[in-house]
């Protein structure tokens, strides 16, 4: 009897102490928020890119025309499109990390080194556009 008592009151126990290990995760926007950005290529992986999106100090901007951002886009991206950016340039902070997307990563690129001629200093580019970020299984919204 004795020995039941003990093995129940060590299965309670170490139940506690699972359930106490096991609590949800954190949010994204906390994981996000705990990447240190200065530390990140200009050049940035579909995944790198996902690992920040939700970063307070992060701004993500398509560069598509409005017909391939309706086709599919990161959620909560900025659609400006490269022939509207010179007019656009008050939309961009030039505080925050600014990460530019299209559909392969030629157009984001153009568009990256134009904003940093134009005195934006934290602009970066993701690899591969919106096609990699769809091969690699990342969500995306229409």
């Amino acid at each position: 009897m004795k020995q039941t008592l003990l093995a129940l009151l060590l299965f309670l126990l170490l139940a506690a102490l699972l359930a106490a290990c096991g609590g949800a995760s954190a949010p994204a926007t906390d994981a996000a928020a705990s990447v240190d950005l200065a530390s990140l290529p200009v050049d940035l992986t579909v995944e790198q890119v996902n690992a920040i999106r939700n970063h307070p100090d992060v701004v993500l901007i398509d560069v598509r025309e409005q017909w391939e951002y309706d086709e599919g886009h990161i959620p909560n991206i900025k659609l400006v499109p490269l022939g509207q950016l010179p007019n656009r340039l008050n939309e961009i902070p030039k505080d925050k990390f600014v990460v530019m997307t299209c559909r392969s990563g030629n157009r984001s690129n153009q568009a990256a080194q134009f904003l940093r001629q134009q005195g934006f200093d934290n602009v970066h580019n993701m690899q591969g556009g919106i096609l990699a970020w769809q091969q690699a299984g990342l969500p995306v919204e229409k």
